[in-house]
Order: structure tokens, then sequence, then C-alpha cells
């Protein structure tokens, strides 16, 4: 009778959820989902500085309106800065050149690239020099000019280095100073640090993980 007794008497096992616990687990379940969903990390060829901080603010002549510019003109628009003077044998025309190239590549899109000149020879590049010579790579280029001392601001913003180098008679001088590009994003943040030797296929390729 004993042992009847104790036979009907055993409740048997159920796994007992809370509706606390059930909601504990949509909620995992869904963040596991969304966190597979997520897209992934951008990798870039160029070297990626987003969050420096530097390269914020630029605030120059615009050669061919004449009027004051700054980054904050081209919000919704990818920006590629470089420092050059039209006076360079090489590294500047070869640039303006693989940025034009660049923005051929990019298609309907090139039309979200905004390039920007700054020169780094306010003494020799005049506004018409400037404005001559910058455009003739693609109408959309912009050259912006300051005088000594905003030419000087601008560089040290962006940290680029430029220094006059007379040559060996005198009579003239050519301009040291950093070959590389920088590039904004949309939302005018500094995201990428471009070599000048980087090809243009790398660049488009880049600059479309930007857009």
């Amino acid at each position: 009778m004993q042992e009847a007794t104790q036979r009907d008497c055993r409740v048997p096992r159920r796994r007992v959820f809370s509706k606390a616990g059930l909601a504990l687990c949509s909620v995992l379940l869904a963040g596991s989902f969304l966190a597979g969903c997520k897209d992934p990390a951008p990798s870039f060829k160029s070297t990626d500085i987003t969050g420096a901080d530097y390269g914020k603010s630029l605030s120059l002549t615009d050669v061919g309106s004449g009027r004051k510019v700054s980054l904050e003109d081209f919000r919704g628009k990818l920006v590629l800065v470089f420092f050059g003077f039209t006076h360079c044998p090489d590294v500047c025309p070869t640039t303006l050149l693989k940025a034009a190239e660049v923005k051929k590549q990019l298609g309907p899109e090139g039309d979200k690239l905004q390039v920007l000149f700054v020169t780094v020879d306010p003494e020799r590049d005049s506004p018409e020099a400037l404005a001559k010579y910058v455009p003739a790579f693609d109408p959309s280029f912009i050259g912006l000019r300051g005088d000594a001392n905003e030419t000087s601001k601008a560089a040290r913003e962006f940290k680029v280095f430029y220094q006059k180098v007379p040559n060996r008679d005198g009579t003239s001088y050519n301009v040291d100073h950093t070959a590389a590009s920088y590039v904004l994003d949309t939302q005018g943040r500094l995201r990428l640090f471009v070599r000048h030797a980087q090809p243009a296929e790398e660049i488009v390729s880049d600059l479309r993980q930007l857009l």
C-alpha cells in the first residue's frame, strides 16, 4: 500500500519557463540574428585615420568664385584634399591626373567627389594662375588659396609639411611638401590618408566603401 501511494504521488518533471525567461531568450536570439546581419567593417587600401584629431577645418578662398569656403560647404560629398603648387614638376600634376581618373572610374558616383587643391606657394600661385591650372585636370576641381598665414594655418591643421628650397643660383625655388592626399567622408570627418603612389583602382575601391 505504501509503495502504491508513493508511485501515485510522483510528479513528472517538466521544464517550466517564466515569461521573463522567454522574453530574455527572444532578445538574445534577435540580437544574435542582427549581429550576423551587420555590414562588415570597411577594408581600406589607403591608411584608415578615422577618429584623427586633425583635418577638421579649412577656410580659404576658392579662386574660381573669389569667395571664402570651408569644409562645411562640401557636406554630402566625399572631399579629397591635396596640398601642392602649380610649378610642381611631377607630384602635383600626377596627383591631379590620378584624381581625375578616380572620378571617371566612379562613374555616376563621381559627382559625389569634390577635389580641393590647396596651394602652398601663394607667392607665385596667383588666383588667376591657380584658377587656370586646377580646372584643367577636371572642371569640377577647386583651387584654394590663402595668404602666408592662412596657408600655414591650413597646413598645420592637416599636418602637412612644406618648405621653400632655393635653386643653386638663387633665382628661383622649389617647394618640398607632403605628397599624400586626405579624404573626408560625406559628414566632413577625416577618414583616409592616401599615398602618392597608390593606384587609382584602390582609391576608387576605398571611396565606394565610404559612399
